[in-house]
């Protein structure tokens, strides 16, 4: 199945006044968010990936290029020649498909429509969310439904409280955000083609596609309360890294020949488009 991933934003929040590589390119370890992502998909089988390109396109162009196989794999040096014990990328198929600069999500997709149309169904995401959620559940459970459209449905991620107040200001209830009944879009979506009929120039995804599913009963929602980070900010991707060393790295499922069967979580459900946020 194809992997279509939006990897062309300018990355704002990721900025550190020093670096001007696109989001994407922030690394994790040894290797780039980006990788991270593709490694998931390909643990699962997936290897055919679209980059949906815009900012810092030659950067990410560079670094598949000039891949070098030798950082995350074991290899024998014999006579000045290396021979590789393991390959990460050997059998990937990646296309690289400029989508503009300033593109929203929805145009990026709809500019890379000619490369999955013909599919029946085809995986889409960020290319800065990682998870250890078991894909093929969640694709067997969209294959299964009538839903134009699925995706990841996870806590909100914010560290602050709510505050529930009561007469005269009086507090009543402190809650934690993630405890509370609502679900934030986590990316990792399935979709089938049919989602191009509801997707304008220079549309978006969430707000336009997604919204409109959701409307006529057709957006399907897999809850998963188990690992999902994304890396929008410094601090996020920072701390990724911080347990990438520590050995904390839940999402490379790869590394550890995981083929777990999928946690129990709630069934998945039709999901309000107000109970979504864009990325």
């Amino acid at each position: 199945m194809k992997v279509v991933l939006f990897c062309g934003g300018y990355g704002m929040r990721m900025r550190d006044g020093v670096s001007a590589l696109p989001k994407p390119m922030a690394m994790v370890g040894p290797r780039p968010l980006i990788w991270h992502v593709m490694r998931y998909y390909a643990h699962f089988g997936h290897k055919d990936f679209v980059l949906c390109l815009g900012y810092g396109a030659d950067h990410i162009k560079e670094f598949f290029l000039n891949y070098s196989e030798t950082a995350s794999n074991d290899f024998v040096l014999r006579d000045g020649n290396v021979e590789m014990l393991t390959s990460d990328m050997s059998d990937w198929t990646i296309t690289f498909v400029h989508t503009g600069l300033d593109s929203p999500i929805g145009e990026r997709l709809r500019r890379v429509r000619r490369y999955v149309e013909n599919e029946e169904m085809f995986l889409a995401n960020y290319a800065d969310v990682l998870t250890d959620a078991h894909l093929p559940d969640i694709i067997d459970r969209f294959a299964a439904s009538d839903a134009g459209a699925s995706l990841l449905a996870v806590p909100p991620q914010s560290a602050f409280h709510v505050v529930q107040l009561g007469e005269k200001s009086r507090v009543d209830q402190i809650i934690e955000v993630s405890t509370m009944p609502l679900w934030e879009n986590g990316g990792y979506f399935v979709l089938r083609p049919e989602i191009f009929d509801y997707l304008p120039p220079n549309g978006d995804l969430v707000g336009d596609v997604c919204t409109e599913l959701a409307k006529r009963g057709r957006l399907l929602a897999y809850p998963y309360r188990g690992f999902w980070q994304a890396a929008d900010t410094v601090k996020e991707r920072a701390a990724l890294d911080a347990a990438y060393a520590a050995g904390n790295r839940p999402w490379m499922l790869w590394e550890h020949g995981r083929a777990d069967p999928p946690p129990k979580h709630p069934e998945p459900q039709q999901l309000p488009a107000l109970q979504l946020t864009e990325r």
